[in-house]
């Protein structure tokens, strides 16, 4: 169990059952406030029921979900916002008018010329809602879901489906909304993603917590050193420690990567084709949920 006393968020001991299937099977831990704190899984390892409940949109079966140490109700609504992973629009009006009409819903809204500046939204600000590409619609929706100035948002595989440089523009639009402290709840199948935005993660699977930390804590404890990979050209002869021969490379696990390539500059090897390889949140994702196919 992780939990921070002081967090924006906390849940505890959340459980939620359909029939015989334990969809969430009694998951603790908290947020702290102005982070981006990723949840990630593999599909159906109960990551959107998880998020549901922490949205106050499906009720557990048991546990509680906190808000600054408060149980949700529609006060705490109020306080949040959501981008769905799935959202429809309203037709045959523009973002500017979608923006206006969703800001009637809010006693305090942002500004309208606010959201259009943090979002960037200038650019399509009189286009038809159906005549945007999948970036501008998740801007748009991130637009929605600051509206009413919330402390957290839930940002629900907000990239998925969107090219590298769309999905790198947003972000940087996530960036930009950490900077005003506003914590974000961000669950995605992008493993780089998580890694590049995340100040913490949390992977569950089968329902179950099974690991909570900084990423670069989750490294250090799983994996210890690197992987150098050079072609040998054909030689068998060469040793170096830790090494093995793959195909047409020679494969070296390391602690020490300063030793290791003294050693190969000794063998009078051609580096060329070199390459390291560091671990990173992919092979961590693997190593802790499997590799077999989850539909």
């Amino acid at each position: 169990m992780f939990l921070n006393m002081d967090a924006i968020m906390r849940i505890d001991d959340l459980k939620k059952n359909y029939g015989s299937v334990k969809a969430v099977d009694g998951i603790s831990f908290s947020i702290s406030e102005g982070i981006c704190f990723g949840l990630l899984g593999p599909n159906g390892a109960g990551k959107t029921t998880t998020i549901e409940m922490m949205e106050g949109i499906l009720s557990p079966t048991s546990g509680k979900v906190y808000f600054r140490e408060r149980k949700i109700d529609n006060h705490f609504k109020q306080k949040v916002g959501i981008q769905f992973q799935n959202t429809a629009l309203p037709e045959f009006i523009t973002v500017r008018e979608t923006l206006v009409l969703f800001r009637s819903f809010y006693p305090n809204p942002r500004s309208l010329d606010e959201i259009i500046d943090i979002c960037s939204l200038t650019d399509i600000i009189d286009r038809d809602n159906r005549k945007l590409s999948g970036g501008q619609r998740q801007r748009m929706l991130l637009g929605l879901a600051i509206i009413p100035r919330p402390e957290m948002v839930f940002l629900d595989e907000p990239t998925t489906g969107l090219d590298p440089q769309a999905r790198r523009n947003f972000w940087d639009l996530i960036e930009r909304i950490k900077a005003e402290r506003t914590t974000v709840l961000l669950t995605t199948h992008y493993m780089e993603e998580a890694e590049i935005l995340c100040d913490q993660i949390a992977i569950i699977d089968h329902g179950k917590l099974m690991e909570i930390d900084t990423p670069g804590n989750m490294l250090a404890n799983h994996f210890d050193g690197a992987l150098v990979r050079v072609p040998h050209i054909g030689r068998q002869d060469l040793q170096v420690e830790g090494s093995t021969y793959q195909g047409d490379c020679l494969e070296i696990t390391t602690k020490n990567l300063d030793k290791t390539m003294k050693e190969l500059l000794n063998t009078g090897l051609n580096l060329e084709g070199l390459t390291i390889k560091k671990p990173n949140l992919d092979d961590l994702f693997l190593k802790l949920t499997g590799t077999s196919l989850r539909s």
